[in-house]
């Protein structure tokens, strides 16, 4: 079993969280969020996020809008819906639960 893989999957269990947090205050574009992201050491990839931004906006968590740039081609930027914020407060508790649960299975025995 390659490392590699098993690091990404984990990484891929938490990127829809991660993304709804990098949005919970203010909305942002896609340059954005994947620069917020590998600022966190989440390295994602446009080709990664798009389906996933897609996947969240269609089940009501995110919406769109466009605004124009002074620096190149309009940009599309998401924010969380009410459901989104809800949505996210459940993960929120979810991840503090998992957390904790994982630090005290991990947590090493002093003998």
């Amino acid at each position: 079993m390659k490392i590699e893989n098993t690091k990404a999957q984990m990484r891929k269990g938490v990127l829809e969280y991660c993304i709804l947090s990098v949005l919970k205050d203010e909305p942002a574009y896609v340059a954005e969020i994947l620069e917020t992201l590998k600022d966190a050491k989440m390295l994602v990839v446009e080709g990664t996020i798009y389906p996933l931004l897609t996947r969240l906006k269609n089940a009501g968590l995110l919406t769109y809008r466009w605004e124009e740039s002074t620096s190149g081609p309009p940009r599309k930027y998401y924010e969380l819906t009410d459901t989104g914020k809800l949505f996210l407060n459940e993960l929120t508790t979810t991840w503090d639960e998992l957390r904790n649960a994982v630090k005290v299975v991990t947590r090493q025995k002093t003998t």
